[in-house]
């Protein structure tokens, strides 16, 4: 289910970061969210765990431990804390349930192929745990949790390590089946450390009259029980931890042994009200005959009237998987069991019906050698009642399974409905994703319009002051003989001869960090210190003047072949810049400095750099080569002294042009 892939998701966003994640997710090729209740392939998750390892450079077994011990937190915070604690009052008995959560579980998650866990209490306090899964090499997975559900519910470390693993051979079918040993230490709190160490001696002493009283008892109840034998008995030394948890407290100073239960000498019921009082139990012997069945499960199954026949015959065992044999039950006997109902047996009122299913405890009767099967029919819904014809009051009003279905009716709605505001919320979470995506590539087409403050500006619906800038340096450039070119070419010859130098002059305008002011035909203006004042604006706009001489060279002339040739003019002054217009609103600049840097490049040399005097006392100080051009005649303008930029001494080409 995809509960587990949004564990897994969470647990290397928590410890990793949301960049490792869809790093390992585009490894593994899967998506990005999943949602709780949908089903998904075992492969997922198998790419995701292998893909894991490799990303993070963990062995399998480590990232399968954490994983485990995260899983155990993930079910407590998803609310399944109170479920899990009341499992058991000690790891044995937590462990023991296991499998009864999840067959609760699979009423809810009715795809759902969970593990199963066997265990067994060992002499010197161990445990050894079976476990059997469909899953190859998923075991690690198991002393995470294990190991996080003792120390949280039972304030005890355990070790656990792998003893036997094997192909499975005690159940039927190709399944993997790990034996661990589980040893267990108990921890107890500083204070409790403290406490203990302070009064052990008052707990030696009141454990010893403890005893005394005790040992007593034991050997009078040990002599009347063992007199006829004449067997002697001697009483076994304990520790005081031992005997204080055996003994119960009463009142005041009143100390008994726990509980014992009382049996009647005879069996208080009759055969016939047991039958009607327990209507889907069975009684069956070594060779699986059928003793004994309660009158609902005789009325669904006719052939258990006939007393002797074999019980293996009208069902089989669909969990545990084990083979039809009493040494296997006895082997699973804490676990639950789940029999289904042989359709080639049923009546033939059944044939079209689903099978019956019956789900119970299996108990062993040592002195009758026989076991009993008290169970009552596995039925989730309402519907699946209806399906086999079955109704309510064919189920015996102490059992459960009544409230069960009709609980379990309404969870799955609530489920579905839950499931349904997941997908809607999945839905809104890709929306919303694209609305970022394409809000992005709206705010980059609107950046290149417009400066970013300016843009924002408008955004927000405030009005554009114009501002006033004291010094900023102006570019123009234009391409040499460029009305020739257009008279011999084709339009679209020119539009791609124009749209391949302004990429490269594009690119350069962020290499150099310059403003592209607009274009109109060949002609190209860029400033330096608008909308931005910087103090570097003359190197700035003098290393993207060189830039565009290098890149020019690798735009072809569509009538000669030969690269174009652009000139370029560079002047230093103040401007006044502001929006105008609503409709394609332009940034725009408006000063005499602009006039005089169009005159620069109108009256320049091809694939040259034109100079005005307040532009070269702004560079030559600045690690520049720059000869003079003298004194020229400048339309508008009168005469005026110039200068050509030739390069720049402290840097490469490959700086000038942004290469690496």
């Amino acid at each position: 289910y995809g509960f587990i892939n949004t564990c897994l998701k969470s647990l290397v966003v928590e410890k990793y970061g949301e960049e490792t994640w869809e790093k390992l997710r585009l490894q593994a090729g899967v998506q990005d969210s999943f949602l709780t209740f949908e089903v998904y392939k075992d492969e997922i998750t198998m790419q995701l765990v292998d893909k894991a390892c490799k990303v993070l450079g963990v062995p399998a077994d480590i990232v399968l431990r954490e994983f485990g011990k995260y899983f155990f937190e993930f079910c407590k915070r998803s609310g399944y804390d109170h479920m899990l604690r009341t499992l058991g009052g000690n790891l044995y008995e937590f462990i023991e349930n296991l499998d009864a959560l999840h067959s609760y579980l699979s009423l809810s998650y009715q795809e759902m192929n969970a593990p199963s866990f066997r265990v067994e209490k060992n002499e010197d306090g161990s445990m050894h745990l079976h476990y059997y899964s469909d899953r190859r090499g998923l075991c690690h997975i198991v002393p995470g949790i294990i190991s996080a559900a003792a120390l949280d519910f039972f304030n005890i470390e355990i070790s656990m390590k792998i003893v036997n693993q094997t192909e499975e051979e005690e159940r039927t079918g190709k399944k993997e089946h790990i034996v661990f040993l589980v040893t267990q230490t108990p921890l107890f709190p500083c204070k409790e450390r403290n406490e203990f160490s302070s009064s052990s001696q008052c707990l030696v002493d009141s454990e010893k009259q403890i005893e005394n009283q005790l040992n007593k008892e034991d050997l009078e109840k040990a002599k009347n029980a063992n007199g006829d034998r004449g067997n002697s008995v001697c009483p076994v030394k304990k520790s005081h931890w031992k005997t204080l948890r055996g003994i119960i407290t009463l009142g005041k100073g009143k100390l008994l042994r726990g509980f014992d239960p009382v049996y009647p000498k005879s069996l208080w019921i009759d055969t016939k009200t047991f039958c009607n009082g327990l209507p889907f139990h069975m009684v069956f012997d070594k060779e699986l005959k059928v003793k004994q069945a309660g009158v609902s499960i005789q009325k669904i199954v006719p052939g258990l009237q006939t007393m002797g026949i074999c019980l293996d015959q009208y069902f089989r065992i669909v969990h545990p998987e084990v083979p039809f044999t009493i040494s296997s039950i006895q082997k699973f006997i804490n676990s639950q069991f789940v029999f289904q109902t042989k359709r080639e047996m049923m009546p033939e009122s059944w044939k079209e019906r689903p099978m019956l299913e019956l789900r119970g405890q299996m108990m062993w009767m040592e002195s009758l050698q026989c076991m009993l099967y008290l169970c009552s029919p596995l039925l989730r819904t309402l519907h699946e009642l209806e399906e086999r014809q079955m109704h309510i009051a064919d189920i015996a009003p102490h059992d459960v399974t009544r409230d069960l279905i009709l609980l379990n009716q309404q969870r799955l709605a609530e489920m579905e409905l839950s499931n349904q505001l997941e997908r809607k919320k999945e839905e809104l979470r890709i929306l919303s994703k694209h609305l970022e995506e394409e809000k992005k590539k709206t705010e980059a087409l609107l950046y290149a319009m417009l400066p970013q403050h300016v843009a924002n500006q408008l955004k927000e619906g405030k009005r554009v002051e114009a501002g006033e800038f004291k010094e900023c340096t102006i570019l123009f450039s234009d391409v040499v003989t460029f009305t020739n070119i257009c008279a011999q070419c084709e339009p679209i010859q020119i539009v791609l001869m124009l749209n391949s130098m302004y990429l490269r002059f594009d690119r350069l305008t962020t290499v150099h960090d310059v403003y592209k002011v607009e274009t109109i035909g060949d002609a190209y203006m860029v400033v330096g210190g608008v909308p931005v004042p910087v103090p570097t604006h003359a190197e700035r706009v003098a290393n993207f003047a060189l830039g565009m001489i290098m890149a020019a060279k690798g735009v072809q002339n569509p009538v000669s072949g030969n690269p174009i040739q652009i000139r370029v003019g560079i002047h230093t002054g103040p401007v006044l810049a502001g929006v105008v217009g609503e409709k394609m609103p332009r940034y725009c600049l408006f000063g005499d400095t602009v006039n005089i840097a169009s005159r620069m490049e109108s009256h320049g040399v091809p694939s040259k750099i034109h100079l005005s005097s307040s532009a070269y006392q702004c560079l030559k100080y600045k690690n520049f080569e720059i000869t003079e051009r003298g004194e020229i005649e400048v339309k508008g303008k009168g005469k005026m002294h110039t200068y050509f930029l030739i390069r720049n001494k402290s840097a490469t080409e490959n700086e000038i042009m942004g290469r690496p």
